[in-house]
């Protein structure tokens, strides 16, 4: 029996991962930007509490999670039905690389 869905080649995974990257570039810079005001740019004083960036950290997070989100609602309604298969696997990444993002966001 023949297979009913077509699936994506290799050329279609390597766009998808520089088009990942790219967003995932651009998204860290954008965030980066919004939250610049936020947390301590002096990590190490005595009197340093948490506080403040946890809140920058939390904001991060938050509107990481729904630039991709967003991207995801997105690419869903007009890449055609056989890219799609890709989506959960590049969302899945894309939550973990977000939380790898917090390591130069303070630095």
């Amino acid at each position: 029996m023949a297979e009913l869905r077509d699936k994506s080649g290799p050329l279609a995974l390597v766009a998808g991962a520089a088009i990942f990257v790219a967003f995932e570039t651009a998204a860290f810079y954008l965030l980066q930007f919004l939250t610049a005001g936020l947390g301590e740019a002096n990590q190490y004083q005595p009197e340093n509490t948490i506080v403040s960036n946890w809140v920058k950290t939390v904001a991060f997070l938050l509107l990481h999670l729904a630039l991709v989100l967003l991207a995801v609602l997105i690419l869903s309604n007009k890449l055609p039905r056989r890219y799609r298969g890709q989506i959960p696997g590049w969302l899945f990444l894309s939550l973990l690389v977000g939380l790898g993002m917090l390591i130069p966001l303070f630095y």
